[in-house]
């Protein structure tokens, strides 16, 4: 868990700086960076859900030793990837602007919209760039992670997170001699460091092959046994479309807060960029339910996974009660470095003090997410996540926000207190023991 917990820590504290930077520069460039930022979190949450269900298996096989089966995981993790690759590109190429524009709306305050949709145009179409290396970075990396090894990952997100920062500072103001780019500068630091982390992670996999015998003759043959390949589309659909459909549901969210005006998507950017660094903790203790879950399951060790599970819940809830408490302290503070207007500030802090009220909600409903996925529970894992922010949360947001006049606070209160429902549901979910299975048993 350390080394997962401290690189989000330190990409999310510098993505904040990275927020703030670009907010120096006005509020109609830091939109126009957000609203961009939030689609191509479809594409990384689509890649994240297609290899994760190629990952359930290779943290089993990795408890079973079968560097055979982790290799041919590696290989189905490069076809998803691919293809998720074509299809982002395409789909932003073509749709990048008209996407967008979705989220421009006029509110309380004077503010350019046009600008906006300027800004974002002009970082999206540097941002492009990132992609590829971005993939083929979370390619090696997620295996790395469920084969054991966590420490690499780190250093490398750690080097990728300080060379985007310095390359922010330089670019986006101008320093050393370097022009003022602005947001556009802001997307060149960003496919910089995605290629240096890449190149890090690649290179030294390949060179530690004693360690990372899977990838000994990875790539002598792209052929993957039809059999895994029918197990792996079977666990990874559900957990793909479940990604693609979740975070293009948070982007309706959003879109959905966007109908009160500019300084909405501003203060909701705020929120989202702060809110990601002290959730560093849940997403950690995710990853770690997985990969511990999983091997144990992996290994037939099936009660010892039941009994580690129960622990990792409970700690995870102790530790977001304890971040929810710095956070809410600090929510009046953080919004202050932004050179943004006084309203947008004061939204800002509202919602950074209720996300730090539900955090412990959050870490529950996301220990629970992690628990049914390790034992391959991805059909459960749909329903649990996607189908009830379709069917749920954007019916209510929608409603919210076009047939009557609340305010973006209540607004953003009522549709994440919804999720306390998912815990319910979760709870049943984990309490059934429907999740306790070896995916990996020989026939």
């Amino acid at each position: 868990m350390t080394p997962v917990l401290i690189q989000n820590v330190i990409t999310n504290f510098v993505s904040l700086l990275d927020n703030v930077m670009v907010g120096q520069v006005g509020t109609e460039p830091m939109s126009g960076v957000a609203i961009v930022n939030q689609l191509l979190f479809v594409f990384n949450m689509c890649v994240f859900g297609g290899l994760a269900g190629a990952g359930i298996f290779t943290v089993q096989y990795y408890g079973k030793n079968d560097s055979e089966g982790i290799r041919n995981t590696f290989r189905m993790k490069v076809y998803i990837a691919v293809g998720s690759i074509v299809v982002f590109i395409f789909a932003f190429m073509t749709y990048g602007e008209k996407l967008i524009s979705l989220f421009l709306h006029e509110g309380g305050e004077s503010m350019d919209l046009e600008a906006t949709l300027q800004y974002g145009n002009d970082y999206l179409r540097v941002m492009l760039w990132q992609i590829v290396p971005f993939a083929v970075m979370q390619i090696y990396a997620s295996t790395l992670r469920e084969t054991g090894e966590t420490m690499l990952p780190m250093k490398a997100g750690i080097v990728a997170v300080f060379v985007n920062l310095v390359f922010n500072y330089i670019l986006i103001f101008g320093k050393l001699g370097a022009p003022a780019l602005g947001v556009v500068g802001a997307a060149i630091a960003t496919v910089i460091a995605r290629f240096v982390e890449c190149f890090i992670v690649v290179i030294w996999t390949h060179r530690h092959k004693e360690k990372n015998s899977y990838i000994i003759n990875a790539y002598s043959s792209m052929k993957v046994p039809a059999s895994l390949v029918k197990r792996i589309i079977i666990k990874s659909t559900p957990l793909l479309f479940n990604e693609i459909l979740w975070s293009a549901g948070m982007a309706v969210l959003n879109q959905c807060y966007s109908m009160r005006g500019l300084e909405a998507v501003s203060a909701v950017n705020i929120q989202y960029t702060v809110s990601e660094l002290f959730f560093c903790g849940l997403y950690a203790m995710g990853t770690t339910v997985s990969i511990i879950v999983g091997a144990l399951l992996g290994a037939g060790e099936t009660e010892r996974a039941v009994d580690e599970d129960r622990k990792l819940i409970a700690f995870a809830v102790f530790l977001c009660v304890v971040i929810g408490i710095v956070m809410a302290i600090l929510s009046p503070y953080i919004p202050e470095l932004y050179n943004t207007s006084d309203n947008i500030k004061h939204i800002a802090t509202e919602l950074l003090f209720v996300t730090a009220l539900l955090l412990p909600m959050f870490s529950f409903r996301n220990a629970c997410y992690f628990t049914l996925r390790s034992g391959g529970k991805t059909i459960i894992t749909f329903v649990f996540d996607c189908v009830f922010v379709w069917v749920v949360a954007i019916p209510v947001a929608f409603i919210l926000a076009h047939y009557t006049d609340i305010a973006i606070l209540p607004m953003f209160v009522i549709v994440n207190c919804l999720d306390f429902a998912k815990c319910a549901i979760g709870y049943v979910l984990v309490k059934r023991r429907k999740w306790v299975i070896n995916l990996v048993t020989e026939e």
